[in-house]
């Protein structure tokens, strides 16, 4: 007589948030033999959202831990960094390697591995509760689902921490990244052989300016298919200048203003104190750029990212600046260090969170205080100091 053994999955596992951090966490979980199901709030495909990424090594060992097949490399191959001076001229040259990618590169990537059927768009959570085997998320829909484990992956404006640390929200930095996308085609030849291929920089009081080349929209590496993208730190004050522009061509106020969204007038302002402060190859960048959009830098940490069977990871739990290079990478690490605890503890949820997060609360805490003092050295080094005269907000 022959016996068979029934096969069972470890336990089953929610995911809040389709984005990088939920998919990272979806894709190790599953490689652990989890059951895992994502939910997004967004009704939309998200493959068009977000820029330029510093490929870390914690994005490749997820990748590799989960099987993803991709080709390599995932990105740009930038060899050296440039510093410029207000003429243009490069100041300083620094002999680095690194491989710059973008969120379309990453987040399609991660989609193909995912099975569709566990993708679950238009599901924006409105309740969680647990007991000692299971947590509950309900939806705004009316449906509830249970699992064994909640991960709430759902960004800064996270639901899931809004309900377990709600006194703990995203808090202005004091300055925004104004961004852009070009194809490299559209940008002059002299100015796109200097830019070509290098992490380029460019610092001057209050403010700097980067940029690097990018995969194309539709993810190739071809060069002529390629992107510049540029991001620009820019201060505002929060009561008297923020809300004018973060609002968008329609009149609505925005957590950040997206691609083809920005009001006209805030548009001609940026154009304008660019011409004025920018080198000139990154002024044609800018007048380069169909559609700049705008990010407010933020700042979020928490106290605890462990909660029984419910976890925060990435941006739901610590935002570290942008300067950091570590946003990505961080949730990777997240995901990493969840999938090898939940292992390692033979997926006892509870005690595998509670050890998985010592380490992930100090590496959260760690990259944003570094991001603090990085930001506030770049731009507030020379005093509060403003935009100027050309940035001077809509009545």
């Amino acid at each position: 007589m022959t016996l068979t053994t029934k096969q069972t999955h470890p336990g089953r596992a929610i995911v809040i948030g389709g984005s990088l951090g939920g998919l990272f966490t979806g894709i190790l979980l599953r490689s652990r033999g989890w059951q895992v199901d994502i939910y997004e709030r967004s009704p939309h495909n998200l493959s068009s959202r977000g820029g330029g990424i510093v490929l870390q090594p914690e994005i490749l060992t997820a990748f590799h831990q989960a099987g993803v097949a991709y080709e390599a490399p995932l990105g740009v191959v930038a060899r050296e960094r440039l510093y410029l001076d207000q003429a243009g001229e490069i100041a300083q040259r620094l002999a680095m390697r690194q491989t710059l990618t973008s969120w379309n590169v990453l987040y399609g990537t991660m989609r193909r591995h995912f099975p569709t059927e566990q993708y679950h768009a238009g599901k924006t959570l409105v309740s969680v509760q647990q007991d000692a085997a299971h947590v509950t998320a309900g939806f705004d829909d009316g449906t509830q689902v249970s699992a064994d484990l909640l991960i709430g992956a759902d960004g800064a404006s996270s639901t899931v921490r809004q309900q377990l640390l709600p006194s703990y929200e995203p808090s202005y930095a004091g300055y925004v990244a104004y961004r852009g996308l070009v194809p490299e085609a559209d940008l002059p030849p002299k100015a796109a052989k200097l830019l070509t291929e290098r992490f380029v920089f460019y610092q001057f009081p209050n403010s700097h300016m980067l940029q690097y080349v990018i995969p194309g929209e539709d993810e190739s590496l071809v060069p002529g298919e390629r992107r510049f993208n540029w991001v620009w730190y820019v201060n505002y004050d929060e009561q008297t200048e923020l809300p004018a522009l973060l609002t968008d061509k329609t009149g609505r106020d925005r957590a950040s203003i997206p691609p083809g969204m920005m009001a006209p007038t805030t548009e001609q302002q940026m154009r304008a104190y660019a011409s004025q402060v920018l080198p000139p190859p990154l002024q044609q960048l800018v007048a380069a750029t169909q559609e700049p959009f705008v990010q407010p830098i933020l700042d979020l940490g928490v106290p605890q990212m462990a909660f029984g069977r419910i976890a925060l990871v990435g941006d739901a739990a610590f935002i570290p600046r942008p300067h950091t290079a570590a946003g990505v990478s961080k949730g990777a690490a997240n995901a990493i260090a969840l999938a090898d605890a939940l292992v390692s503890h033979n997926h006892d949820v509870p005690q595998a969170l509670h050890d998985w997060e010592i380490g992930q609360l100090r590496l959260g805490m760690h990259l944003w205080r570094t991001g603090q003092a990085l930001g506030d050295r770049s731009q507030f080094t020379h005093g509060q100091q403003r935009s100027g005269e050309a940035l001077t907000p809509r009545s």
